[in-house]
């Protein structure tokens, strides 16, 4: 079954007759088309019994075959009432990105037609990936790999800036094949660490400084991410103490996954874990989130998603304590689910590294 049917089948279980997709990550994963269509409209609708229809401005640039009716129109074209011509359901699905400034003055006309939020028919079939998918993110985790060692390396032989640090990944993930950034890479040290996505600035290594790198590149239109954390010269037995309870509490996160565990337990497992050690305000987001076309995907591993995990599932799992004032540490992998537990995707040594001594 392709995966516009098995949107479709979404579909029927939730009772939407139409589901109009906005997102450019969706319309490309289900029509193989992607377009960064910025202020204009650009969206993709799935009916249950007719061919899908995309909406494109006669701006864009279309140099392939697409198995979908196109509709085109400009700028000076009164689109609403254009797209309105195609919305004829009771129960109407919009994903959670449509633009208000679309959305309400579609609502305006179609007043005697229900609308809802439909993303989980799109985000449920996004959510498991299947082999050519996670043959892609395999390679692009192992990139994400060499890319982690090399400026590892490179901290530990130069006092460099936080931000002079990041200035080194796009050559680094360029030189391997990727497009560019999942994400703008994260350098953080010592008490900059306490700040989850910390943006680096001047700040030059101290001794006895923790560093965060949280990082990832797009590979064939998907991401990979990562986070270690390393000690620059020297590590306090409290931080080595740290250290080790998030490295515990990932190992025993990414033990108990497999197909029919809830991602909210695994969330628990972790925080528990994290808890005994005496620290619980201080890991202070999810466990995980979902990833693939774009970094983050929906899903979340935490006491909100009491949903069972499934083979072909790649999710990341990233347990922290941050100390304000003091330090920080996060430890994050990919794993994609497996028939029976789970492969991790990262293979950088996990174990507590001082660097630059």
């Amino acid at each position: 079954m392709n995966r516009i049917e098995r949107v479709k089948d979404l579909m029927i279980k939730k009772g939407i007759n139409e589901l109009i997709i906005s997102d450019p990550s969706s319309i490309d994963y289900l029509i193989g088309y992607y377009n960064n269509p910025g202020e204009r409209l650009f969206v993709l609708i799935v009916d249950q019994n007719k061919k899908p229809v995309l909406f494109m401005n006669q701006l864009f640039y279309l140099d392939q075959p697409l198995d979908v009716e196109i509709v085109w129109y400009n700028d000076t074209d009164d689109y609403i009432t254009l797209l309105s011509k195609y919305i004829n359901g009771n129960n109407i699905g919009v994903d959670k990105i449509l633009p208000s400034k679309f959305l309400i003055p579609l609502m305006n006309k179609k007043y005697n037609s229900s609308f809802l939020v439909g993303s989980e028919c799109v985000d449920l079939v996004r959510m498991v990936k299947d082999e050519s998918e996670q043959k892609i993110m395999i390679e692009a985790s192992q990139i994400n790999d060499q890319v982690m060692r090399e400026i590892v390396e490179i901290l530990s032989t130069n006092n460099l800036t936080e931000q002079d640090a990041s200035d080194k990944f796009l050559d680094l993930y360029k030189n391997k094949g990727c497009s560019g950034y999942s994400f703008d890479p994260i350098v953080a040290y010592g008490k900059n660490c306490a700040d989850n996505h910390h943006t680096g600035d001047d700040t030059l290594l101290k001794p006895g400084d923790s560093i965060i790198i949280d990082i990832g590149g797009k590979y064939r239109n998907y991401c990979s991410d990562m986070t270690r954390t390393v000690f620059y010269k020297t590590v306090s037995d409290k931080h080595k103490e740290i250290y080790n309870l998030v490295l515990k509490a990932q190992l025993a996160a990414i033990k108990m996954i497999k197909p029919g565990v809830k991602l909210s337990d695994i969330d628990k497992c972790a925080r528990d874990i994290i808890k005994d050690g005496g620290y619980t305000s201080e890991f202070n987001h999810r466990l995980g989130h979902f990833i693939g076309r774009d970094v983050h995907e929906w899903g979340d591993v935490s006491k909100n998603f009491d949903l069972e995990v499934q083979e072909g599932m790649i999710f990341s799992i990233e347990p922290g304590v941050y100390l304000k004032n003091d330090f920080g540490v996060r430890i994050e992998d990919l794993v994609l689910v497996t028939k029976n537990g789970c492969r991790v995707l990262n293979a950088v040594d996990k174990s507590l590294k001082v660097i630059g001594e």
